[in-house]
């Protein structure tokens, strides 16, 4: 198939794969910079390396955990609990804004308490959630769900709120029920706020989870943190928090993808 792009609109492609690569690499740049300045700090004796650590100190320790199976099997457990937190908390959270925005005397009387309990620290509830739960697994997972559950009822209910009015009165002119008004322009209308709940709840879910090992696990990232700063070892420390900042961008990354595919597909309509 010949190529019909104007001179201009193939100008345009290469400023915009240019200022794209020239992001990346300042992006890039900017770590390298700050890292080096980090370990040359570390290495001059400018701050204290026990308590910063360093670049270096960093990798050692990772190459460590890496090799002796540690990492795998404390970053893998807390994987697995994030998404399942993540997963159970952004179902759970949608079906909920879909049952106060198709009921708006639910809506009037619950919003308040889930405004209420969204500003509650949660951290505030672990000792409820250990009793309840127990001090396994899934009281890690419910620490993670109340977490996210809550932001995306809110996220996705206020979506709901401000779809086009004109739009639903002009298909309840037509005879739409409230169940096609929902399926017809309701959802689909909101799919770029399920996206945003999504990538809020990456960041949500990590939180819980982490916040849950802290109090109950004997595995897991959050109890290697909790464990490293117990015996001093901030290298261990410093070590986790990396690993967890990789996982949650990986995971954000994905969603991010995600949301690409979806708009692509959405974008037709």
């Amino acid at each position: 198939m010949k190529n019909t792009f104007s001179p201009e609109h193939r100008a345009y492609i290469r400023r915009r794969r240019l200022r794209r690569a020239a992001t990346v690499s300042a992006q890039a740049g900017v770590l390298v910079l700050l890292l080096g300045i980090w370990e040359l700090a570390a290495r001059l004796e400018w701050v204290d390396s026990f308590i910063t650590s360093s670049p270096s100190r960093i990798a050692v320790t990772l190459y460590q955990l890496t090799v002796d199976g540690t990492l795998w099997r404390h970053a893998g457990i807390s994987t697995l609990e994030t998404l399942a937190g993540f997963a159970i908390g952004t179902v759970c959270g949608y079906l909920a804004a879909v049952v106060l925005w198709w009921n708006n005397f639910l809506k009037d009387v619950f919003e308040p308490y889930v405004v209420v309990l969204n500003s509650l620290p949660k951290i505030a509830l672990g000792p409820l959630i250990i009793i309840w739960a127990g001090t396994g697994k899934a009281s890690i997972i419910t620490m993670a769900v109340l977490i996210s559950v809550v932001v995306t009822t809110l996220t996705i209910l206020n979506g709901f709120a401000e779809t086009d009015r004109d739009k639903a009165l002009l298909l309840r002119s037509m005879g739409a029920n409230r169940l096609q008004i929902f399926v017809k322009l309701v959802a689909p209308a909101n799919v770029p706020t399920l996206m945003a709940a999504l990538k809020i709840n990456v960041g949500m879910s990590w939180i819980g989870s982490i916040m849950g090992e802290y109090l109950v696990s004997k595995e897991g990232l959050g109890y290697l943190l909790v464990y490293g700063s117990q015996v001093f070892r901030l290298d261990l420390v410093m070590t986790c928090t990396v690993v967890l900042c990789a996982l949650a961008g990986g995971m954000y990354a994905l969603v991010a993808l995600a949301e690409k595919l979806v708009n692509r597909h959405f974008g037709k309509y």
